[in-house]
């Protein structure tokens, strides 16, 4: 897979030009023996045409505005692009008017010369892990498609599109997982970082406390690059870290528990590589991670939240994923006594992870505890989509109530289920966990494997 500093490069010494990563990508989504129709749910593609023949006519004067200038992306179909009906993967919102402004996070990877080629497909309204959506079809995951295996969710489309080289990163938020748990089953890279870090203004809710806006790409060094932008900052290298001295901690229990045997084999065969490259593992209780099932009782932040941003559109409860209007009418009946109890935990159980990491370098895990299940077998019943969408959540949602940062890499062998091994730290460590990850990421042989 080619990283961003590859295709920056190339483009630096013309060997390559926006217009014909562009035209790649286009292919790419175009293909019908790929996934580019149930990916994505928009294609911009005279746009994206348009939008990289003016980059690389300012290159050619000298005008390069970032590490990513031309560089073609995708955006999840619930942040705002001018001009164009945020749909958030309902059918709720066809007829909505068209978006006056971009999303902040749209607005600076436009403004650092990123050509968006389309939007991808997701979960209604965020609200699940698997990846299903009955209103605009499931995109299939690349690497089993002959069984029809789940993608992930919610940023189903942005998982596919990653892994099926329909674009250098696509755009994706994560308010239980929702870049890590599809990035994690379709073999790419996925950051969340502090949810601070990257405005959400413009992107459609589900949980104003929880929702972060994050990066699915192909290296650690593509998410850096990326969240450097869309956090407003200056492009930095990440500091160069060797795996030797690293200290890892490893948690008992809880998100350790009850793994698949693909996802416990490569996590383990992985923590062995680190070891042998002079990491520190560290195994020991980390009780904010064990905790989670207090947490989410009840549905938890998210559910009440979401309560509040659809209860005036719960009169159309049928022209919603009844797997998904049904959750967001549970919230009804949270009560506020509780919420504002849940609300105070959180807030200790965040002062209580940063402790517990403070004296490690990150906290390492299986991203996800399974392999993706098929399709059929997800949807089944809604018995089953609970059970597994749950399971898919398990791991990745509680950094979300901890306001930590995670990356996922992946750590399976080439040709195997994909499996992310997941570099966690507590608020504000996202560039050390990035960097970090980098090192872990270089000791697991990465892009060579996955080349």
């Amino acid at each position: 897979m080619t990283t961003a500093a590859q295709l920056a490069a190339a483009l630096a010494a013309g060997t390559t030009s926006s217009r014909a990563l562009v035209e790649q990508a286009l292919e790419r989504i175009a293909d019908p023996s790929g996934e580019g129709a149930r990916a994505f749910t928009q294609v911009h593609a005279e746009l994206a045409r348009s939008t990289a023949d003016a980059s690389d006519a300012m290159r050619r004067s000298g005008i390069v505005r970032s590490p990513i200038e031309g560089l073609p992306v995708s955006v999840k179909d619930l942040f705002d692009v001018a001009g164009q009906v945020t749909r958030a993967g309902s059918a709720l919102l066809a007829d909505a008017p068209p978006a006056a402004h971009d999303a902040a996070a749209v607005a600076r990877l436009r403004a650092a010369g990123a050509v968006i080629v389309g939007r991808t497909n997701m979960v209604e309204f965020a609200f699940g892990g698997v990846g299903l959506n009955p209103h605009t079809g499931t995109p299939r995951n690349p690497w089993d498609r002959g069984t029809g295996r789940v993608p992930g969710g919610s940023s189903s489309g942005a998982g596919v599109a990653q892994a099926d080289g329909m674009g250098v990163m696509s755009l994706g938020t994560d308010t239980r997982g929702s870049v890590r748990i599809p990035a994690a089953l379709c073999g790419v890279v996925g950051f969340k970082p502090t949810a601070r870090r990257v405005p959400t203004a413009g992107a459609f809710p589900l949980s104003w406390s929880l929702d972060s806006v994050g990066p699915l790409a192909n290296s650690v060094e593509c998410c850096a690059s990326f969240d450097a932008v869309l956090a407003g900052e200056a492009s930095r290298p990440l500091v160069m870290l060797p795996a030797k001295g690293l200290r890892l901690l490893v948690p008992q229990g809880g998100p350790m528990e009850d793994l698949d045997d693909d996802v416990a084999r490569a996590f383990d065969t992985a923590l062995n590589t680190l070891s042998r490259a002079g990491a520190c593992l560290v195994t020991a209780a980390v009780p904010p991670l064990a905790a989670q099932q207090a947490y989410f009782e009840r549905g938890g932040i998210a559910g009440a939240e979401a309560y509040v941003v659809h209860r005036r559109n719960l009169d159309r409860l049928h022209l919603y994923d009844p797997r998904v209007g049904q959750r967001i009418a549970l919230g009804a009946d949270i009560r506020a006594a509780d919420h504002i109890e849940l609300l105070r935990l959180r807030a200790s159980a965040i002062e209580a992870f940063s402790s517990v990491a403070a004296p490690f370098d990150a906290v390492v895990m299986p991203t996800v505890a399974c392999i993706a299940p098929s399709i059929e077998e997800a949807g089944r019943s809604d018995d089953d989509y609970v059970r597994w969408n749950l399971r898919l959540l398990r791991n990745a949602g509680v950094v979300n109530f901890l306001d930590g940062c995670a990356l996922t890499l992946p750590c399976h062998e080439p040709g195997s289920a994909p499996v992310g091994f997941s570099v966690c730290g507590p608020t504000g460590a996202d560039r050390h966990v990035l960097a970090v990850g980098a090192a872990i990421e270089r000791a697991l042989e990465l892009p060579r494997r996955l080349s």
